[in-house]
Formats: C-alpha cells, structure tokens, sequence
C-alpha cells in the first residue's frame, strides 16, 4: 500500500522502495524545487557564494540575508548535523555512542531512507563466503568509472572503513530482527565487456518492513541523547565568514533558528527535486528520463548553502538513472511544465523489468544498443533516439530467459520473483493495470497496439525476425551482447512496454578531501564546514557506477560515521 508522499513526513518507502519492487505509481514525484528560476550558468557552479549577484548562477541566486533581530532562538552545540537520511543517522548514531554534544537537524518530521543495502568491502561476512575484494583494483575501477575526475583519497576511506561501519552497524540491525544477507555476484561478465563485479552488497532482509535501518538508528540516537533531534529545521544558509563555518540559520515553526556549532555537518542529499537546478547543471539526464523516484526533499538546498559559504562543486554532473520509467505509447521523455513547477510524465517510476536485457526497439521499431549495460548507459544512448523513449519486447517464455539472463543488484529482484514462480503479469501488475504493458496473440497486433504503423512497423516486424536469427545463431553481431543473454520472440502471448529513464538523485556534489572536509576554490579546507553523502562530491563523475553495487549508500553511511568519529576522537 502507498503512503501519501507530503514535503514534510517523506514515506521513504514509497519514494524509493520501488528500487527492488517490480513497479510502483509515484505519488508526488518531481515535486517543485525552491531555487529560483532561471538559465544555466556557463561554467559557474564552481564559484562559491563570494561571487556578487550578478555573477551568481540563476540557479544558485543569492545567499539570502537574515536580520540578526529576526532570529527568535540561538542554540549551541559541538557538533551541528544537518539531515536526517543515510550520511546524516550514521553520524548522529556515531557520535551518540561517542558522547558527544551535537544536533541532528532535519527539515522533515521523521527520518527519510533511501534503501537498506550498504555497499561494504570485505566484511568478515562477505570474506569468510569467500567474497574478498582487491582494494586497489576496486580503486582504480571506480576512478575509471568517473574518467578520472575523483579524488581517489575519498574513495579510499570507503574502501579502508566500510567494513569498521558494518561491524558498528550490523549488531543494531540484528537486535532490531533485520538479519543480513551478502549479495554474492555471479561470476561472469556483463554488458558486452568485463565490468568488475565485487563483492560489495549487504541487504537486510525483509528490507522494506519495520524497523528500517534509519527507524534503527533513531531509536538508538534518541536511546543516548534524547534532546538531540530538531524536527522540521528548514535549513537556509550556513554562518559563515571568509575561510570559516560556524552553524547554520533555519526556517522552524518558530521562526528563525539559529544553531552556532564548532563543526557542521552537511547531510542534505542532491538536488534531483530541484527542477530549475536540474535543467541547468544536467540537461542530459532530463533529457533522458520519463520519471522521477528520488527524495521530494531533495532540493539542493544544502548544495547551495556550501557554494554560498565558499565550496565548489564538482564541474560535471553525475546523475543516478535506472531504465525503468514505464510509460504509455507516445509520451517523451524531458519534463513538461515550466520552472519549478516543472515535472516528469510517468507515474510508474520503478517498474524493475525495465532493466533486464530483452530486445528494445526506438520508435523506428530497430534496436540502436546493446541491452546489457549499466542502467543509465542504456538511457542515454534512447537519448538520441526519437523521444528519447524504447520499447521491450518479451514473449511468454520471459521468467525462464530473466532467470537466464541473471542480472545484478536491484535488477536481481526479477531473477528472485522468477525463480520463487511469481507469475510474470503478477511482476508487472502496475503497468499492466495502468495500461502501459501491451499483450498480443501476434507480433503483428502488438506492433500495432504499441504504435507502430508503416515503415516503423515493417522495420519492427524484420528486426523481430531479426533477433530471433540472432537467437539461434547465439551471437548478437549487430551490438555484441552476450549470448546468454538473447532471448526468442516466437511463443504468445507477446509483450511489450515502453520505457524512459527513472532519476533516483544526483552525486555530484560539494569537493571534499578524504576527511570530508568541503574545500574551497584553492582546494583548501573550510574550517568547521564537512559534507557526506550526495551533497558531496570528489567520488562520482558522469555517471553511477551500477556493478559497484550499493557504493552509493556504502559511502554515503561510512562517510557520517567517519566525520563523527573524526570529531569525536575516535580516530
């Protein structure tokens, strides 16, 4: 059952459960952004908030001004953290263990979630199954990933430190009842190419019922230090003087609050929610997704709040895209709407079929990629197909091929329904009831009904003919997609389902060091300012790295706990 997704009280399960569910209806997704409207800014999301008003970016305005008189309450404490989701709990949770002063302010009223798989290299669990990774080589991967435009000091620390956060985090988990698993990859290659496929991804069972690992966390923050926690702190610019942080200034219930804090944790996530931002700074994913899937809290404000104090931001943008927008015949991809009001079409924003690697055809009705790639490799290359849209074609015998095709991640959770006899219109029942999902006794009618007509449809005809060739022969000598992979369209009834990308936020954020200091245009540490999570940068570049599994989250929770532990003492 869907909960109603509001500004305030974020459901996290229903704005990103449906990364391992088959296809959910999205209920406020792309929600307005609050930054003001405007054009991209040639090149200045670098600046920071030094740059006079007609320098600023249009998406960046201003740093907004509050008078010392309109402050109604002043607050002080050691250690200021600034979001309550996966960087934000890990490090409140860390420096309640470490006694320390700190405020947890969060702009919602409860915790927000983003999944509850972690990304860990060699845990005792994964080594002692046999799941040992080579650090070094899991460097330089990642830093080929993001072409070199990371700072590899950042990953590292991951690298170095996850394992110390699952060790912390896994007997919390376990007393709550949630039971680890690790998600030990196939051994093959993937994607036409060999993609390294660690051994990164713990998963809590039964992930998306209570508690979640943010519920846990809470428990145990409010266990230590009860008077910790700020609901509905709406966070609106750092304090700050040249080279230096010193708290923050939010928008509460009772007006203006501002906390001075000897450290400030910025925790806030991307800016995904934030269309005006998105147009600006990543063009190419609007361009390419049909739906949306991430946090409506994630306006960038806290991105902004870091430029506005002196950070920069990583030059290029690196969004995180599935392939799973589901939509009807003849909706393109982009937004429609006009400045913050802008929004993606879809309502379905994870319907999980999307990624497994059936043949998928352009509005000309031929293929134009290899199937099995990255989630957002097979997006952006629709991106210069008509629309931007493309269409996957399965026929009955769909649960044996994806049990065959054995894909990784969340994508994973297809294989599993499969395997567990899950009916295949059962795994796509949100499609199907939305109507999106076209089903035909013949490949000429679902051509029709998945509007194909004239040449398209003679195109689509010969590639289907094609492809079934391609089949037999066990090799694909148009895209080279593995041949475990292909798959026969000849046994009805015949399906298909058109598809754009799904946004799940952004990762390219603030430039940190190794201590997640944020850094200035020099490359020198802001004093007192740190950053984790997607509102940092300094990791990714151009893209996520999908067969990294659950880096995202990994480095995101062991990055809080480090700078709590930093500033506690602990290291």
């Amino acid at each position: 059952m869907e909960e109603k997704i509001t500004n305030k009280g974020v459901s996290r399960r229903n704005f990103l459960a449906g990364a391992a569910l088959a296809g959910v209806a999205a209920a406020g997704a792309g929600l307005a952004g609050c930054a003001p409207a405007g054009n991209s800014a040639k090149g200045a999301a670098s600046k920071g908030a030094a740059a006079a008003e007609t320098d600023a970016p249009a998406w960046l305005g201003v740093e907004p001004e509050v008078a010392e008189s309109d402050i109604k309450k002043t607050e002080e404490t050691d250690f200021l953290i600034i979001g309550a989701g996966t960087a934000g709990m890990c490090a409140a949770g860390t420096a309640a263990d470490l006694g320390m002063k700190f405020i947890l302010a969060e702009k919602n009223d409860k915790v927000t979630e983003t999944r509850e798989y972690l990304g860990i290299v060699n845990s005792k669990a994964a080594v002692a199954q046999g799941g040992e990774v080579d650090g070094m080589k899991l460097l330089n991967e990642l830093t080929r990933y993001a072409s070199g435009k990371c700072n590899q000091d950042v990953i590292k620390m991951w690298i170095d430190e996850s394992a110390e956060l699952f060790d912390w985090i896994d007997p919390l988990m376990q007393a709550a009842g949630k039971q680890a698993v690790v998600d030990m990859p196939p051994a093959h290659a993937t994607g036409g190419t060999d993609y390294m496929l660690p051994v990164l991804q713990h998963m809590y069972l039964t992930p998306y019922s209570d508690p979640m690992r943010n519920d846990v966390l809470l428990s145990h923050v409010q266990e230590k230090s009860a008077d910790s926690v700020r609901w509905g702190y709406d966070l609106v610019k750092l304090v700050h003087e040249e080279g230096k942080v010193s708290g923050a200034i939010f928008n509460t219930s009772e007006g203006y609050v501002q906390v001075n804090a000897k450290n400030t944790l910025l925790a806030t996530g991307g800016y995904p929610a934030n269309p005006t931002m998105m147009k600006a700074l990543q063009p190419a994913a609007v361009g390419c997704c049909t739906a949306s899937s991430f946090n409506p809290a994630d306006t960038g404000t806290g991105l902004k709040a870091g430029l506005w104090a002196g950070g920069v931001k990583d030059p290029d943008p690196a969004p995180m895209i599935f392939d799973r927008g589901a939509v009807e015949v003849g909706v393109d991809c982009g937004y429609i709407g006009k400045g913050d009001e802008a929004a993606f079409p879809g309502t379905i924003y994870q319907e999980n079929i999307g990624s497994q690697p059936f043949m998928k055809v352009n509005r000309n009705g031929v293929r134009f990629a290899n199937e099995s790639t990255p989630y957002d490799t097979l997006c952006f290359q629709a991106a210069q197909q008509p629309g931007g849209v493309w269409c996957s074609i399965f026929d009955a015998n769909a649960p044996e091929d994806i049990i065959r095709f054995s894909t990784i991640g969340c994508s994973a959770f297809a294989n599993q329904m499969m395997a567990a006899g899950m009916p295949l219109e059962e795994f796509v029942a949100t499609s199907r009831d939305a109507g999106y999902l076209k089903k035909a006794d013949t490949i000429e009618e679902l051509a029709d009904k998945l509007g194909f007509e004239g040449e398209s449809k003679k195109a689509f005809l010969e590639q289907v003919e094609r492809y079934n060739q391609q089949f037999d022969a066990q090799a694909d000598d148009d895209y080279g997609k593995e041949a475990y992979r292909l798959s026969a369209i000849r046994t009805a009834p015949f399906y298909g389902l058109w598809f754009g990308g799904t946004l799940l936020t952004t990762i390219d954020g603030l430039r940190i060091n190794s201590e997640c200091q944020v850094l200035d245009e020099k490359g020198a540490a802001i004093e007192g300012l740190y950053a984790a999570g997607d509102v940092s940068g300094s990791f990714f570049s151009g893209n996520y790295p999908e067969y990294i599994v659950g880096v995202a989250s990994g480095r995101s929770s062991t990055q809080g706990r480090h700078v709590a532990r930093k500033l506690g003492g602990d290291l």
